[in-house]
C-alpha cells in the first residue's frame, strides 16, 4: 500500500505575517498551561504516554512484591489478604492505568499524522477525557489507605467476594467508572477523527493498519465499557442500596456477574491487543522493505476477531455448573477465533518473506511480539479446550497464558512503537545499541518469568495463593528472579533509552527508516505544533 503525497500549495507567506509556516508559537500556551488546558493531539498523545508509564511502574512494582513473596514457601511479607490486594489491584492498574491508555496515546499522537488531519475532532473532549484518569488513578492508589484496604476481590471483582469487601472496594468502583467514561470519549473521538478527517484521497482501504486496528477497537470500547458499568454499579448497589443481583438469600446469582463482566471482559483482551496487531502491522513491511501481505485479508481478519470475541466469554466459566451444550458452543467459538488471528501471523510472516530485512531495535520488538504472541496464543488454544480448561482453571498455567498475550503481546508491541516512532515525537533518534540491550533484556528476563509458570500450573499450583507447597519452590524461585530482572530492563529502557532520547541525540530526519510508508513521514522530526492545517492529497 504505497501512498504518494502532493502537498497543497504553502499560502504561509500569503498574509503579510513574517514568520514561516510552522513557527506557531503565539499560539499556543506555555508551561504547565500547555499541559493542563492541553488541545494538540501531539500533547495529549504524550500526557498519555507518561501517565501509562508512571502506572506499568507502579503496577510493575506489585508485581514485585508478589513475586517477593512467591520466592520461597511460607509466609514472608505479607498476611494474605494483603497478598490478595496486591494480585487484584496489580491487574486493574496494569489493565486500565497501563495498556490502555498507552495505546490511546499512541493512536492521539498518530491518528492524525497518518491519516493527514489536522487534529482530532474534539479536541476539548481529548483533554478530558485524559484529565479523567489522574484522578481515577489516584483512586486506586489511594484505596490502599483506607480501613480494610484495597479490594481484594481478584481483578474480575467477583461476587460475592467483592460485596463483602471494605470502603476501599467502592473506591475502585469509582475509579472504573472514571476511566470507563474516559474510554468512552476517546473512542468517540477516534472513531469521528477517522471517519471524517482523512486527507483527500485516503479511501478507508488505503488507511494504515493502525488506523484500521484502532477503528475497530474504538467501537468495541463503545460497544463493551457500559457492560462494565453496569456489573460494578449492580454490585455498588448489591454493597449499599439493598439490591439482591448477586446474592443467592436475595434470590440473585453470583454467577450471573460473571456473565455480564466477561461479556465486557472478552472483548477487552482484544481491545488491549488489536491496536498492537496495528503497530506491528506498521513496523514489519518497513523493516522488510516490502508492503504488507494481504493488506485487505488483515482488515477482515481484524473486524472478525472483533466481532467473535462477543461469543465467547464464558470459556472464561467452564467450571461454573454450565450445560454442556453450553460448554461445547464457548469451546468452539474459541477455537474459531484462532482462524482469524491465525490469518494476521501468516500476514506477517508472509510480509517478511524474502523481505531484504533489517534489525532495528523496532523489527526486533515485532519480530519477538510474534514469537511470544504465538506462544500465548497456543496455549490459549489449549486452554478453549474444555476438559483440559477443568483441570487448568485458576492455575498459573492460566496466568503463564494471559501473561504471553498481554505482557509480551500488548507491551513488546507499544515498545516496538515508541522505537519506531519516537524519532517523529522527540526529533532524536535512541540510542540502537541500548535499545538492542533493552529488548533483549526484556525477552529473556521475560520469558525466564513466565515460562516456568505453564509447568507450575500443569503440577497444580493454584494462583493467587500467597503460599505453596515446597515441591513447587525451584519454580517460583527463578520466576521471581526473571521477575525482577524484567522490572529493572523497563527501569532502564526509563533511563537510558526515553529520557537520553528526549534530551538529545542524533538528530532524525523526516523519515528515518529507509522501509517505511505513510504520511507521518512527509513531516518533519520532531513533528511541528500543528501538522497538514492544509491536507495533503493522497493519490
Amino acid at each position: 500500500m504505497t501512498t504518494t503525497v502532493d502537498h497543497a500549495p504553502d499560502h504561509s507567506h500569503d498574509h503579510g505575517h513574517g514568520h514561516a509556516h510552522d513557527d506557531h508559537a503565539h499560539d499556543h500556551p506555555h508551561g504547565w498551561r500547555r499541559w493542563l488546558f492541553a488541545t494538540n493531539h501531539k500533547d495529549i498523545g504524550t500526557l498519555y504516554l507518561w501517565f501509562s508509564f508512571t502506572m506499568l511502574l507502579s503496577g510493575g512494582v506489585l508485581a514485585l512484591l508478589i513475586r517477593a513473596e512467591l520466592f520461597q514457601p511460607g509466609l514472608q511479607f505479607f498476611r494474605p489478604e494483603f497478598f490478595n490486594q496486591l494480585t487484584t489491584m496489580h491487574g486493574l492498574v496494569m489493565v486500565f492505568g497501563a495498556i490502555m491508555p498507552a495505546f490511546v496515546g499512541f493512536a492521539n499522537w498518530m491518528i492524525p499524522l497518518q491519516i493527514g488531519a489536522s487534529d482530532m475532532a474534539f479536541a476539548r473532549m481529548n483533554n478530558f477525557s485524559f484529565w479523567l484518569l489522574p484522578p481515577a488513578a489516584l483512586l486506586l492508589a489511594g484505596s490502599f489507605l483506607v480501613p480494610g484496604g484495597a479490594t481484594a476481590a481478584g481483578w474480575t471483582l467477583y461476587a460475592p467476594l467483592s460485596t463483602q469487601m471494605g470502603p476501599g472496594m467502592d473506591m475502585g468502583i469509582f475509579a472504573m467508572h472514571i476511566m470507563g467514561a474516559s474510554s468512552i470519549m476517546g473512542s468517540i473521538n477516534i472513531i469521528v477523527t477517522i471517519l471524517n478527517m482523512r486527507a483527500p484521497g485516503m479511501t478507508l482501504m488505503k488507511m494504515p493498519m493502525f488506523c484500521w486496528t484502532w477503528l475497530i477497537t474504538a467501537y468495541l470500547l463503545i460497544a463493551v465499557m457500559p457492560v462494565l458499568a453496569g456489573a460494578i454499579t449492580m454490585t455498588l448497589t448489591d454493597r449499599h442500596f439493598g439490591t439482591s443481583f448477586f446474592n443467592a438469600a436475595g434470590g440473585g446469582d453470583p454467577v450471573m456477574y460473571q456473565h455480564i463482566f466477561w461479556f465486557f471482559g472478552h472483548p477487552e483482551v482484544y481491545i488491549m491487543i488489536l491496536p498492537a496487531f496495528g503497530i506491528v502491522s506498521q513496523i514489519i513491511p518497513a523493516f522488510a522493505r516490502k508492503p504488507l501481505f494481504g493488506y485487505a485479508s488483515m482488515v477482515y481478519a481484524t473486524a472478525s476477531i472483533a466481532i467473535l470475541s462477543f461469543i465467547v466469554w464464558a470459556h472464561h466459566m467452564f467450571t461454573t455448573g454450565m450445560p454442556v451444550t453450553a460448554q461445547l458452543f464457548f469451546m468452539y467459538a474459541t477455537m474459531l477465533i484462532a482462524v482469524p488471528t491465525g490469518v494476521k501471523i501468516f500476514n506477517w510472516i508472509a510480509t517478511m518473506w524474502r523481505g531484504s530485512m533489517t534489525f532495528e531495535t523496532p523489527m526486533l520488538f515485532s519480530v519477538g511480539f510474534i514469537f511470544v504472541f504465538t506462544m500465548g496464543g497456543f496455549t490459549g488454544l489449549i486452554l478453549a479446550v474444555t476438559p483440559i480448561d477443568i483441570q487448568m482453571q485458576d492455575t498459573y498455567y492460566v496466568v503463564a497464558h494471559f501473561h504471553y498475550v498481554l505482557v509480551a503481546g500488548s507491551l513488546f508491541a507499544l515498545f516496538a512503537g515508541y522505537y519506531y516512532w519516537g524519532p517523529k515525537w522527540t526529533g532524536f533518534m535512541y540510542n540502537e545499541w541500548r535499545g538492542k540491550f533493552h529488548f533483549w533484556a526484556s525477552l529473556i528476563t521475560f520469558n525466564i518469568t513466565f515460562f516456568p509458570m505453564h509447568f507450575l500450573g500443569l503440577a497444580g499450583m493454584p494462583r493467587r495463593y500467597a503460599d505453596y507447597p515446597a515441591q513447587f519452590t525451584d519454580f517460583n524461585m527463578i520466576a521471581s528472579i526473571g521477575a525482577f530482572g524484567f522490572g529493572l530492563s523497563q527501569v532502564y529502557f526509563l533511563f537510558f533509552v526515553v529520557i537520553p532520547s528526549i534530551k538529545g541525540g542524533k538528530q532524525a530526519e523526516a523519515k528515518p527508516w529507509e522501509g517505511a510508508e505513510g504520511l507521518e513521514w512527509t513531516v518533519p522530526s520532531p513533528a511541528p505544533f500543528h501538522t497538514f492545517e492544509e491536507p495533503p492529497v493522497v493519490k
